[in-house]
């Protein structure tokens, strides 16, 4: 998954790259960097960083513009404010101009497993709406509705493993 990060007007590109059993690399501006992560508590993770042990507690503000997500996070005794942009949510955040026509499959944008399923067939929802949580990486994602429309099917059962691209719910 790629992400922009701006953290204090410094915009810089993260990707992270699941290798299984919740080992992951995780590339910087282009770089590879060694990179272990483990979630400690709520918004609280250890991080090992290129050979460097840190604590951060992450705290979410809400969504910024273009419903990016603003943090603040704490780490190694500073506070600072990040603001993470999702490139997949990018139509989301444009979605009065591009919002998608006619039947849509959700797709599960990675390989995990399915924690909860929001919706049900025949549910009337709108654009940017949670359909499903996938658990990818010991870590939540909520996948939400690419535009407003009815449910026609949800394709997955709460517990089900689905493969990256793999339908999961499709909006009429």
């Amino acid at each position: 998954m790629r992400f922009e990060v701006h953290i204090e007007a410094t915009a810089r590109t993260v990707e992270i790259e699941a290798l299984g059993a919740g080992e992951f690399r995780a590339q910087l501006d282009g770089q590879t960097v060694p990179a272990d992560a483990v979630e400690t508590g709520a918004g609280s993770y250890s991080i090992l960083l290129a050979g460097h042990a840190f604590d951060a507690r992450v705290t979410p503000e809400g969504p910024g513009e273009n419903e990016d997500t603003d943090l603040l996070v704490r780490c190694a005794g500073r506070e600072f404010r990040a603001q993470v942009r999702d490139p997949r949510s990018w139509r989301a955040g444009r979605r009065g101009a591009l919002q998608a026509t006619g039947p849509q499959q959700v797709l599960a944008p990675m390989p995990g497993k399915v924690v909860r399923v929001l919706v049900a067939a025949g549910e009337t929802v709108e654009a940017g709406r949670g359909l499903v949580v996938v658990e990818a990486m010991k870590m939540q994602n909520e996948i939400r509705a690419p535009k407003s429309g009815t449910v026609e099917r949800v394709l997955v059962t709460e517990g089900q493993a689905v493969r990256a691209q793999e339908a999961l719910v499709i909006i009429a």
